[in-house]
Protein backbone atom coordinates (compact mmCIF):
# COMPACT_ATOMS: atom_id res chain seq x y z
CA UNK A 1 0.00 0.00 0.00
CA UNK A 2 1.28 3.27 -1.20
CA UNK A 3 -0.22 7.09 -0.59
CA UNK A 4 -1.35 6.80 -4.07
CA UNK A 5 -3.09 3.91 -3.50
CA UNK A 6 -5.37 5.09 -1.23
CA UNK A 7 -6.76 7.27 -3.35
CA UNK A 8 -8.24 3.99 -5.27
CA UNK A 9 -10.01 2.20 -2.54
CA UNK A 10 -13.20 1.42 -1.96
CA UNK A 11 -14.12 4.79 -1.08
CA UNK A 12 -12.97 8.01 -0.80
CA UNK A 13 -9.75 8.82 1.14
CA UNK A 14 -10.49 11.24 3.88
CA UNK A 15 -7.73 13.38 4.76
CA UNK A 16 -7.90 15.45 8.08
CA UNK A 17 -5.24 18.55 7.93
CA UNK A 18 -2.63 19.18 11.31
CA UNK A 19 -0.98 22.42 11.66
CA UNK A 20 1.02 20.91 14.45
CA UNK A 21 2.93 17.87 15.29
CA UNK A 22 0.15 17.63 18.46
CA UNK A 23 -2.65 17.38 16.47
CA UNK A 24 -0.66 15.33 13.35
CA UNK A 25 -0.38 12.63 15.91
CA UNK A 26 -4.22 12.47 17.34
CA UNK A 27 -5.19 12.08 13.62
CA UNK A 28 -2.94 9.37 12.82
CA UNK A 29 -4.11 7.54 16.34
CA UNK A 30 -7.50 8.45 15.95
CA UNK A 31 -6.56 5.44 12.62
CA UNK A 32 -6.28 7.96 9.36
CA UNK A 33 -3.69 6.30 7.19
CA UNK A 34 -2.36 10.15 5.73
CA UNK A 35 -2.28 13.37 7.32
CA UNK A 36 -1.70 16.65 5.52
CA UNK A 37 -0.50 20.01 6.76
CA UNK A 38 -3.04 22.74 6.30
CA UNK A 39 -1.11 26.12 5.25
CA UNK A 40 -3.76 28.56 6.79
CA UNK A 41 -3.15 26.04 10.07
CA UNK A 42 0.21 26.79 10.03
CA UNK A 43 0.30 29.74 9.14
CA UNK A 44 -2.03 31.29 11.83
CA UNK A 45 -0.03 29.52 14.16
CA UNK A 46 2.87 32.09 13.59
CA UNK A 47 0.61 35.01 12.85
CA UNK A 48 0.66 35.42 9.28
CA UNK A 49 -2.00 35.15 6.88
CA UNK A 50 -2.51 32.41 4.43
CA UNK A 51 -1.03 32.19 0.73
CA UNK A 52 1.56 34.83 1.71
CA UNK A 53 4.40 32.93 1.14
CA UNK A 54 5.30 33.05 4.93
CA UNK A 55 4.69 29.35 6.50
CA UNK A 56 7.73 28.23 4.37
CA UNK A 57 10.01 27.82 7.31
CA UNK A 58 7.00 26.62 9.20
CA UNK A 59 5.81 23.96 7.32
CA UNK A 60 9.33 22.47 6.61
CA UNK A 61 9.75 22.34 10.09
CA UNK A 62 6.64 20.53 10.91
CA UNK A 63 7.54 17.68 8.06
CA UNK A 64 10.85 17.60 9.43
CA UNK A 65 9.18 17.31 12.80
CA UNK A 66 6.63 15.06 11.70
CA UNK A 67 9.02 12.58 9.91
CA UNK A 68 8.84 9.89 12.07
CA UNK A 69 4.44 9.76 11.57
CA UNK A 70 2.79 6.79 11.74
CA UNK A 71 0.52 7.57 8.74
CA UNK A 72 1.86 9.57 5.39
CA UNK A 73 2.15 13.25 5.08
CA UNK A 74 1.33 15.11 2.27
CA UNK A 75 2.13 18.93 2.64
CA UNK A 76 0.33 21.81 1.29
CA UNK A 77 3.05 24.41 0.61
CA UNK A 78 0.69 27.26 -1.05
CA UNK A 79 2.20 27.98 -4.51
CA UNK A 80 5.76 26.44 -3.92
CA UNK A 81 6.45 29.40 -2.12
CA UNK A 82 8.53 30.77 -5.33
CA UNK A 83 7.87 31.63 -8.91
CA UNK A 84 11.24 29.22 -10.41
CA UNK A 85 9.92 25.93 -10.72
CA UNK A 86 13.30 24.76 -10.05
CA UNK A 87 14.01 26.42 -6.36
CA UNK A 88 10.19 24.60 -5.83
CA UNK A 89 11.39 20.90 -7.44
CA UNK A 90 14.55 21.37 -4.72
CA UNK A 91 11.85 22.35 -1.69
CA UNK A 92 10.21 19.58 -2.33
CA UNK A 93 12.54 17.04 -3.04
CA UNK A 94 14.57 17.80 0.36
CA UNK A 95 11.27 17.28 2.77
CA UNK A 96 10.39 13.86 -0.09
CA UNK A 97 13.44 12.80 1.81
CA UNK A 98 12.96 12.79 5.38
CA UNK A 99 9.63 11.10 4.33
CA UNK A 100 7.29 13.17 2.82
CA UNK A 101 4.86 11.46 0.57
CA UNK A 102 2.56 14.59 -1.41
CA UNK A 103 2.51 17.95 -1.92
CA UNK A 104 -0.87 20.58 -2.67
CA UNK A 105 0.47 23.14 -4.75
CA UNK A 106 -1.94 25.95 -5.93
CA UNK A 107 -1.95 27.43 -8.93
CA UNK A 108 -2.63 31.38 -7.80
CA UNK A 109 -0.27 33.70 -6.01
CA UNK A 110 -1.45 36.09 -3.60
CA UNK A 111 -4.44 35.41 -4.44
CA UNK A 112 -4.23 35.40 -8.37
CA UNK A 113 -4.68 33.21 -10.95
CA UNK A 114 -1.46 32.45 -12.28
CA UNK A 115 -1.01 31.33 -15.89
CA UNK A 116 -1.45 27.36 -16.34
CA UNK A 117 1.74 26.94 -18.22
CA UNK A 118 3.82 28.44 -14.96
CA UNK A 119 2.02 25.91 -12.42
CA UNK A 120 2.55 23.27 -14.95
CA UNK A 121 6.26 24.03 -14.75
CA UNK A 122 6.44 23.56 -10.96
CA UNK A 123 4.58 20.18 -11.80
CA UNK A 124 7.39 19.00 -14.14
CA UNK A 125 9.92 20.04 -12.24
CA UNK A 126 8.79 18.45 -9.03
CA UNK A 127 8.21 15.49 -10.43
CA UNK A 128 11.50 14.80 -12.19
CA UNK A 129 13.17 15.88 -8.86
CA UNK A 130 11.27 13.58 -6.66
CA UNK A 131 9.39 11.14 -9.36
CA UNK A 132 7.64 9.12 -6.33
CA UNK A 133 6.23 11.94 -4.28
CA UNK A 134 2.41 12.50 -5.24
CA UNK A 135 1.55 15.80 -6.48
CA UNK A 136 -1.74 17.15 -5.98
CA UNK A 137 -1.97 19.85 -7.89
CA UNK A 138 -4.85 22.50 -7.15
CA UNK A 139 -6.85 24.75 -8.74
CA UNK A 140 -7.89 28.16 -7.51
CA UNK A 141 -10.87 28.76 -9.77
CA UNK A 142 -13.49 28.28 -7.43
CA UNK A 143 -11.89 29.12 -4.44
CA UNK A 144 -11.19 32.19 -5.75
CA UNK A 145 -14.30 32.69 -7.84
CA UNK A 146 -11.98 33.57 -10.87
CA UNK A 147 -13.01 31.87 -14.23
CA UNK A 148 -15.40 29.42 -11.81
CA UNK A 149 -16.83 27.34 -14.45
CA UNK A 150 -16.10 23.53 -15.22
CA UNK A 151 -14.72 23.84 -18.93
CA UNK A 152 -11.78 26.68 -17.45
CA UNK A 153 -11.18 24.59 -14.43
CA UNK A 154 -10.87 21.64 -16.61
CA UNK A 155 -8.81 23.57 -19.02
CA UNK A 156 -6.14 24.39 -16.27
CA UNK A 157 -6.78 20.77 -15.13
CA UNK A 158 -5.54 19.07 -18.06
CA UNK A 159 -2.45 21.10 -18.49
CA UNK A 160 -1.19 19.75 -14.91
CA UNK A 161 -1.92 16.19 -15.26
CA UNK A 162 0.24 16.78 -19.05
CA UNK A 163 2.87 17.87 -16.46
CA UNK A 164 3.06 14.81 -14.30
CA UNK A 165 0.54 15.73 -11.45
CA UNK A 166 -0.87 12.60 -9.62
CA UNK A 167 -4.59 14.52 -8.85
CA UNK A 168 -6.09 17.04 -9.34
CA UNK A 169 -7.69 19.44 -5.67
CA UNK A 170 -10.77 21.84 -6.61
CA UNK A 171 -11.67 23.10 -3.47
CA UNK A 172 -15.07 25.45 -2.91
CA UNK A 173 -16.36 23.30 -5.86
CA UNK A 174 -19.28 21.65 -4.96
CA UNK A 175 -22.58 21.55 -6.96
CA UNK A 176 -22.96 17.45 -7.45
CA UNK A 177 -23.90 18.12 -11.57
CA UNK A 178 -19.99 20.28 -11.58
CA UNK A 179 -18.01 17.59 -9.11
CA UNK A 180 -19.45 14.84 -11.05
CA UNK A 181 -18.27 16.41 -14.85
CA UNK A 182 -14.96 17.51 -13.33
CA UNK A 183 -14.85 13.37 -12.30
CA UNK A 184 -15.42 12.10 -15.06
CA UNK A 185 -13.67 14.01 -17.48
CA UNK A 186 -10.01 14.31 -15.87
CA UNK A 187 -8.16 10.81 -15.63
CA UNK A 188 -6.87 11.79 -12.29
CA UNK A 189 -8.44 11.79 -8.25
CA UNK A 190 -10.61 14.19 -7.76
CA UNK A 191 -9.75 16.31 -4.14
CA UNK A 192 -12.41 18.37 -2.77
CA UNK A 193 -12.98 20.31 0.56
CA UNK A 194 -15.57 18.59 2.55
CA UNK A 195 -19.12 19.93 1.43
CA UNK A 196 -21.63 20.68 3.72
CA UNK A 197 -24.43 18.24 3.74
CA UNK A 198 -22.81 15.83 1.65
CA UNK A 199 -21.48 12.38 2.95
CA UNK A 200 -18.67 10.53 2.24
CA UNK A 201 -20.58 7.97 0.22
CA UNK A 202 -22.54 10.73 -1.69
CA UNK A 203 -19.10 12.58 -2.50
CA UNK A 204 -17.69 9.14 -3.85
CA UNK A 205 -20.45 7.96 -5.73
CA UNK A 206 -20.18 11.43 -7.79
CA UNK A 207 -16.59 10.63 -8.41
CA UNK A 208 -14.82 12.05 -5.69
CA UNK A 209 -11.46 9.84 -4.46
CA UNK A 210 -10.42 12.39 -1.57
CA UNK A 211 -11.73 14.26 0.87
CA UNK A 212 -9.99 17.11 2.67
CA UNK A 213 -10.71 18.46 5.25
CA UNK A 214 -8.16 21.60 4.97
CA UNK A 215 -8.14 24.18 7.56
CA UNK A 216 -11.34 23.29 9.78
CA UNK A 217 -10.04 21.22 12.77
CA UNK A 218 -7.97 24.13 12.72
CA UNK A 219 -11.08 26.76 13.21
CA UNK A 220 -12.84 24.22 14.77
CA UNK A 221 -10.22 23.66 17.31
CA UNK A 222 -9.72 27.45 18.29
CA UNK A 223 -13.54 27.77 18.59
CA UNK A 224 -13.33 25.07 21.10
CA UNK A 225 -10.69 26.68 23.34
CA UNK A 226 -12.78 29.72 23.25
CA UNK A 227 -15.78 28.09 24.33
CA UNK A 228 -13.61 26.15 26.94
CA UNK A 229 -12.56 29.23 28.45
CA UNK A 230 -15.58 30.79 27.93
CA UNK A 231 -17.21 28.11 29.85
CA UNK A 232 -15.03 28.74 32.87
CA UNK A 233 -15.47 32.14 33.30
CA UNK A 234 -19.32 32.07 32.76
CA UNK A 235 -19.55 28.93 35.19
CA UNK A 236 -20.80 27.07 32.24
CA UNK A 237 -20.53 23.52 31.69
CA UNK A 238 -16.84 22.53 30.92
CA UNK A 239 -16.42 20.43 28.27
CA UNK A 240 -14.61 17.01 28.82
CA UNK A 241 -10.90 16.28 27.15
CA UNK A 242 -8.77 13.94 26.77
CA UNK A 243 -6.89 13.68 30.06
CA UNK A 244 -3.26 15.20 30.50
CA UNK A 245 -1.33 11.68 30.91
CA UNK A 246 -2.70 10.28 27.84
CA UNK A 247 -1.52 13.65 25.91
CA UNK A 248 1.51 13.45 27.24
CA UNK A 249 1.94 10.09 26.81
CA UNK A 250 1.26 10.22 23.06
CA UNK A 251 4.45 12.96 22.63
CA UNK A 252 6.68 10.66 25.19
CA UNK A 253 5.66 7.58 22.63
CA UNK A 254 6.49 9.80 19.60
CA UNK A 255 9.94 11.41 21.04
CA UNK A 256 10.98 7.76 21.55
CA UNK A 257 9.86 7.40 17.62
CA UNK A 258 12.27 10.22 16.74
CA UNK A 259 15.00 9.36 19.04
CA UNK A 260 15.06 5.73 19.13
Amino acid sequence: MTFADLHHGPGPLVLPNAWDVASALALADAGFPAVGTTSFGVSAAIGTPDAGRTSRRATEELVRRLRALPAYLTADIEDGYGDDPAEVADLVAALVDVGLAGVNIEDSTYGELVEPAAHAAKVAAIKAAAPGVFVNARVETYWLNRDATVEATLDRARAYVDAGADGIFVPAATEPAVLERLASSLPLPLNVLVVPGRTVQQLGDLGVRRISTGSLPYRAAIDAAVAVATAVRDEGDVPSATPYPEAQARLERYARRLHP
